[in-house]
């Protein structure tokens, strides 16, 4: 029984503890490329979230890992096969009920940790924060929080180097032969706006990636996945622990 994990622990474990900080890993289901299974994101959320709250609690931070949730936004994916999407208000639903437990059972703070690019929790936490204005929302994007270069060859944003060798490590059982994979390659927006970044529209997944991926896997690695894992899940813990330890009432210097 991992203490910090929700679904492990039980009611004789929690009943005399206090929470101060709830996890809340967000994913999605979708498809990854030809060789990554389409639970990627949730495997990863699932091990990264764990992981850093594994730190975390063992450094004396009272961290809750809540089930990780397995869809997210795909509504670029739409015709994907099996993509499964959650609108953004549907997100905003099953955070205000989440929500709703963790005020009721006094439990101030909520980190939404993210694992999917199509999700974000910006403006969702924003009017949530409103409605519940004693209490302190954060998100991360976990993807976003180390520089890549520093580990990988080639540089992508879907089922790429960084995903493949992560899950190589994490669950090789489930990674097909690199050989199988395409090569993720990406078509660009004629929008120069928009390749620029300082412009957005979303991407049509079918049209941008003819094997679902974006970003070359062809170099990945277990070795390299196990380095990433390691160096991401020490950060994101000590996200956690910063947060876990924030007065409210003094949040800035």
């Amino acid at each position: 029984m991992r203490p910090y994990i929700l679904a492990e622990t039980n009611w004789k474990a929690l009943r005399e503890e206090k929470i101060e900080l709830a996890v809340l890993p967000w994913a999605a289901t979708e498809a990854h490329n030809y060789h990554l299974p389409y639970g990627t994101d949730i495997y990863e959320a699932d091990a990264i979230a764990a992981g850093a709250g594994k730190i975390a609690w063992e450094q004396g931070a009272r961290v809750m890992v809540l089930p990780t949730i397995p869809f997210g936004v795909n509504t670029g994916q739409s015709d994907i096969y099996l993509d499964m999407n959650l609108n953004p208000s549907t997100q905003l639903a099953i955070i205000k009920d989440l929500t709703t437990v963790l005020h009721r059972q006094g439990i101030p703070k909520l980190l939404v940790l993210n694992s999917h690019g199509g999700n974000d929790f910006k403006t969702i936490l924003r009017e949530i924060g409103l409605q519940f204005p004693e209490m302190f929302f954060s998100t991360c994007n976990w993807f976003q929080a180390m520089d890549k270069s520093q580990y990988f060859e080639h540089m992508g944003d879907h089922a790429d180097e960084m995903e493949t060798s992560l899950i190589m490590y994490l669950h090789a059982h489930l990674v097909s032969p690199l050989s199988e994979a395409g090569d993720g390659a990406e078509k660009k927006s004629r929008i120069k706006g928009i390749r620029e970044g300082w412009a957005w529209a979303e991407r049509k997944w079918s049209m941008v990636s003819e094997d679902t991926g974006i970003g070359n896997p062809k170099a990945s690695s277990k070795e390299k996945g196990a380095r990433f894992f390691k160096d991401v899940t020490e950060k994101v813990a000590q996200l956690m622990i910063d947060l876990e330890k924030l007065d409210l009432n003094d949040r800035y210097e």
